[in-house]
């Protein structure tokens, strides 16, 4: 029952001590006892506890004094205190000192049991969600980016000293370059971290839809608002609110996002009561921000608020040094993903990734890797698994300057489609090959193939 939930009971009576130390073990709670406060501080500080029961009189260090000790070490200390004087100061001064729970003697022991399952089932729950937590902030820690390349490391370097900041961040770069996990990056480094991270994509509704989206709207404001609706602003506070495409917002909703970022304050749509907001603003264009303000399209005011620190993601094509830390993290991912055992890419595919520009930037390369790991019958990724586009990038280059290594894929992809054609039977797959059943094992090796034997 206990699940290795270990509780020190303290009381410097030995008889009560021993009796709730055998009842709690009988319970299947791993139970360790103290006869003074001073050495259950000093057994504390050295073991885990998920619970410390505790009397409240005892002659050295009473209950109380015990409870403010273990809190100084350890904040999260969870502490019932028992005591035989259940006044309503004492109550009040243990619950306001951060006592878990407080018993009065006699003691019912059905009720202490209930009482202990409510402190460990409270415990489990702040478990999970530190663990959720954590795990939010490993996925999308600064260190979870990849890329070595120094462009790259400038660019985290400056996440890194922008995100314990307030400061307003613009994320620019070309679509498909990360801004939208680089605005993770920041907001789950940050102190907001336990706080909510709100997108809105400025370019994906129109501008009657994107006004209620961002500040929302009061019953009957137009017509289909049926109800009072909480906006995205307000959705954030206390957090922080990312605005991808931020060069698509119409110029009217860029008058009430410079007073949002200048005053704190908006209004729903169809009121005029101000509403206050605390919502750090991280926004993202794949524009040209200040060609648009010159075509006044695009407001200097805004822009300059928005300007206070800058993030420019390059294109792939200039961290190249990146592809193959790229290549290798999507083919891990994916190949997990759909639970299929791929050990890699044959040189000719890998050389034809590595040779492509990509574009649409590390979406695109991601996309490439997921359509060639789906599609693949071979444990090893071959070039014809990978789009049309991506073949032919530099092929006559590639063809000229290694006529074995073509036809080497060609004489792959044919035993491929001959294992796969004999249901992987490699006696079968020789005869339609025309080669000898030692000579196919040979090339299976060669090429990283497998394929059943014939008394399979």
């Amino acid at each position: 029952m206990a699940d290795s939930f270990r509780i020190l009971v303290v009381d410097d009576e030995a008889a009560q001590l021993e009796l709730l130390g055998g009842f709690l073990k009988k319970q299947g709670f791993e139970t360790v006892l103290a006869e003074s406060g001073k050495k259950a501080f000093e057994r504390y500080r050295d073991e885990h506890f998920d619970l410390v029961l505790t009397d409240q009189k005892m002659a050295d260090v009473s209950g109380l004094d015990l409870l403010k000790a273990l809190k100084a070490i350890n904040p999260e200390a969870a502490v019932i205190l028992m005591t035989a004087y259940g006044t309503i100061e004492t109550a009040v001064s243990a619950v306001k000192l951060g006592a878990a729970d407080y018993l009065t003697k006699p003691l019912n022991l059905d009720e202490m049991l209930y009482r202990i399952q409510q402190v460990k089932e409270r415990s489990r729950l702040l478990s999970e969600n530190r663990e959720l937590r954590e795990a939010m902030q490993t996925h999308y820690r600064i260190e979870g980016i990849v890329g070595d390349s120094g462009r790259m490391m400038e660019v985290l370097s400056l996440v890194r000293r922008v995100a314990p900041s307030e400061a307003t961040v613009l994320i620019r770069g070309e679509s498909g370059t990360g801004k939208e996990l680089i605005a993770k990056a920041i907001h789950y480094a940050s102190p907001r971290a336990s706080g909510p991270l709100v997108k809105v994509n400025c370019a994906a509704l129109p501008e009657t839809l994107l006004e209620s989206e961002l500040f929302g709207h009061e019953k009957g404001a137009f017509t289909g608002a049926v109800g009072r609706r909480k906006g995205r602003f307000e959705t954030a506070d206390g957090g922080t609110l990312f605005l991808d495409e931020i060069g698509d917002l119409p110029l009217p909703l860029q008058a009430k996002l410079l007073r949002v970022l200048q005053e704190k304050e908006f209004e729903r749509v169809g009121s005029s009561a101000p509403l206050r907001v605390d919502a750090r603003i991280l926004a993202a264009t794949h524009r040209d921000l200040e060609a648009l303000a010159k075509a006044g399209r695009f407001r200097d005011d805004l822009y300059y608020r928005l300007n206070v620190v800058t993030i420019v993601l390059p294109p792939l094509r200039e961290r190249r040094q990146d592809l193959p830390s790229l290549i290798d993290h999507f083919l891990k991912l994916f190949a997990e993903k759909d639970r299929k055992k791929i050990r890699g890419f044959t040189p000719e595919a890998r050389d034809a990734l590595l040779r492509y520009d990509y574009p649409g930037n590390v979406r695109e390369l991601e996309n490439i890797v997921e359509r060639a790991v789906v599609l693949t019958r071979d444990e090893v990724i071959g070039r014809a698994d990978l789009p049309l586009l991506v073949q032919e990038n530099g092929a006559e280059e590639s063809e000229r300057k290694s006529l074995p290594a073509t036809v080497e894929g060609i004489e792959r992809r044919m035993i491929a489609d001959a294992l796969s054609q004999a249901e992987g039977v490699q006696t079968r797959a020789a005869e339609l090959l025309g080669i000898s059943e030692r000579a196919l094992r040979y090339k299976l090796k060669k090429y990283g193939l497998t394929g059943k034997d014939a008394d399979s």
